[in-house]
């Protein structure tokens, strides 16, 4: 009988995406899990020391490392893996391939953990990002023009290191909704307070005032304390855990998700999933999850942005496109789909 191998996994933080990840690899290795808390920039020279020891105790039961996001956790394990032979890789989500200044998002302006990133990709034998925008892309949506370039190759484009696409995967057993039965003129989006701007929450304020005979549900923030002028249409609802978002999903006709810029789009596919019509910005990977089944802002515009909503609050066989846009996310980006993709580069 052939001998399990063992994987290290490397992460910043438990997050939805690790653990999918996680539960993937479990399926056929051994893991070693190795992650501390690097929100703390304080601790993050205790935590590369610990990092150093911990897997300089583990190399020799480790065969292969994998490493999610680029950044002060992924240079470590990829010296040791270059002088040991392990296959490194790199899974790349957003904020490791971009830098937005004007919205605080994205690591690869900032001095340190870009040079950490940069000899990170370097040293790994893959990079697995989760949308082909994330290898170089022109984004023009957020009309500053010292920002359009963004993707790892805009930032080091004598990367010798080769690429592998594996989008993100749903459970579509979960993200489920068997009846049509929406609330007229209802529009959800769902983000943090810290990505008010980068999620498009200014746009939506402005288009709220404008459709008051809508519902503008926003999950993920309380109400922001900056905002003095809040529409009687626009609420914020705060944290949600997964049922309960499921259930605004399916209650919503639309939803919008109007990024300036986007790794992939997960709350967006779970909202097709969810039978809601779908209204995106034209960055990243957005208008390809979107296709022919909803509509596309070019341009970080409010007077472009209400002709698309007047355009769809028309729309005619609303359960229809919806039940196209269900399908389309089925039959590209299902978690199975994933794990078959992730277990064939790990191999």
């Amino acid at each position: 009988m052939t001998q399990q191998k063992t994987i290290l996994f490397v992460t910043p933080q438990m997050s939805g995406f690790a653990l999918n990840d996680l539960n993937i690899l479990k399926s056929e290795y051994k893991i070693i899990l190795n992650v501390y808390n690097w929100n703390n920039k304080y601790l993050t020279p205790f935590n590369l020391i610990h990092q150093f020891f911990f897997i300089a105790f583990n190399i020799f039961k480790i065969n292969k490392i994998i490493i999610e996001f680029g950044g002060y956790w992924s240079l470590i394990p990829a010296i040791f893996g270059k002088l040991f032979r392990k296959r490194t890789i790199i899974i790349c989500h957003g904020t490791d391939c971009a830098y937005l200044p004007s919205l605080n998002y994205g690591n690869l302006g900032k001095k340190y953990i870009k040079l950490f990133c940069k000899f990170s990709y370097d040293l790994s034998d893959l990079i697995c990002p989760v949308s082909e925008s994330l290898i170089q892309v022109k984004n023009k949506f957020h009309l500053k023009n010292n920002e359009v370039n963004q993707g790892i190759l805009s930032f080091f484009p004598n990367l010798k290191t080769p690429f592998e696409v594996i989008n993100n995967g749903l459970d579509l057993d979960f993200w489920t909704n068997d009846k049509y039965n929406k609330r007229k003129n209802t529009f959800l989006a769902v983000f943090s307070e810290k990505q008010y701007q980068l999620k498009g929450g200014d746009l939506i304020l402005t288009i709220a005032k404008r459709f008051k005979e809508c519902s503008f549900e926003i999950v993920g923030l309380e109400y922001p304390e900056f905002l003095y002028d809040k529409p009687k249409n626009i609420s914020f609802l705060g944290k949600l855990n997964r049922e309960e978002l499921i259930y605004k999903y399916t209650q919503s006709e639309f939803y919008l998700q109007l990024s300036s810029f986007e790794g992939f789009g997960l709350s967006l596919c779970e909202a097709m999933l969810c039978r809601c019509i779908p209204i995106g910005s034209s960055v990243n990977m957005i208008p390809e999850i979107i296709g022919k089944n909803g509509y596309i802002l070019e341009e970080k515009n409010s007077k472009q942005l209400e002709l698309i909503i007047k355009e769809a609050l028309e729309l005619e066989n609303k359960e229809m496109v919806a039940k196209k846009a269900r399908q389309s996310i089925i039959n590209r980006f299902s978690l199975e789909k994933r794990k078959m993709n992730l277990l064939k580069v790990v191999k």
